[in-house]
């Protein structure tokens, strides 16, 4: 039974890192293609109601200098540099990076590191992950996609500050219809903690902008937060705020303190939401009964 643990968890875990490297694919490639999008649809709106061209830019932004056909299987990995054709040998989840020693093979330009290490950190929360839910596949299946969807989301809003409705929005119906036959939560929880995790987020956004003038959030923090809710019920929307205000709180000063980050520019509460999401998600119930017996309210 030991062995086939192992063996589970191997599985698992190279699983993982494959799904990892695609992970990186759909980080760098999903915002391209919706801002080039966005773009076409404003050219076309301006040139169509308004008259008006826009002029062409003297310098190529990053979504006009990928290939015209651009999506998250075409065209193939290339070196953003040379833009040399990645083989397949040089694509290996982590070994590759470390064979090639974080270089380029053809131009010998620096790879990020950033890489690999979503690779393994996709592996080890896959494993996690597999530890809760292995047990019924129909928990961790769902459970395994969630966990990468919430990575992707997270790095998407580190490099672009957007959190896409091409990922919170299927997952939020997903949550729902899991949750039918009370998959993580009864129907009637995963309901009202959708909407409550909506407005929760939308009535602070609001108060915030009225006192200040400012924007302290975005919409797409408030369907994360209902996505969140959808899947795992009310009561785990407290755990959520609190752990996610916590860490970005101290995230944000520190970053303050060491001169990283200039009080005025906004730092992305995404990533703080997904990270507490996926721990109240794994361990929502053990924190919730430490806090109670904590607080003296457990009987």
């Amino acid at each position: 039974m030991e062995n086939f643990t192992l063996y589970f968890l191997g599985i698992i875990a190279l699983l993982g890192l494959f799904v990892g490297s695609f992970l990186n694919v759909v980080i760098y490639r999903l915002p391209i293609m919706l801002q080039r999008d966005w773009l076409n649809q404003c050219t076309e709106f301006l040139s169509e109601t308004c008259h008006i061209t826009l002029p062409e830019p003297q310098s190529t932004p990053k979504i006009l200098a990928e290939p015209q056909t651009f999506n998250l299987a075409l065209p193939a990995s290339t070196c953003k540099e040379c833009r040399t054709k990645i083989k397949f040998y040089d694509n290996i989840p982590v070994i590759s990076y470390l064979i090639l020693r974080g270089k380029c093979r053809n131009c010998h330009t620096h790879i990020s590191i950033r890489y690999p290490f979503i690779e393994l950190l996709t592996a080890v929360l896959s494993i996690i992950t597999a530890l809760y839910f292995g047990k019924t596949l129909t928990l961790l299946i769902p459970a395994l996609i969630l966990t990468w969807s919430l990575i992707a989301l997270t790095w998407i809003d580190i490099d672009e500050q957007i959190l896409p409705d091409n990922i919170t929005l299927p997952l939020l119906w997903m949550g729902l219809l899991l949750n039918i036959p009370e998959s993580f939560c009864p129907l009637p929880q995963a309901i009202i903690g959708a909407v409550v995790g909506y407005l929760s987020l939308w009535s602070l956004y609001w108060i915030f902008k009225l006192l200040t003038g400012k924007e302290g959030m975005g919409y797409g923090d408030f369907k994360l937060m209902a996505m969140l809710g959808a899947w795992m019920g009310i009561k785990s929307l407290l755990p959520i705020i609190l752990l996610s205000s916590l860490v970005g709180a101290v995230v944000g000063i520190t970053l303050i303190v060491l001169k990283k980050q200039h009080r005025d520019n906004p730092i992305p509460f995404g990533p703080f939401i997904a990270a507490a999401g996926w721990i109240t998600f794994i361990w929502g119930d053990e924190i919730i009964q430490a806090y109670l017996r904590f607080s003296g309210l457990s009987v």
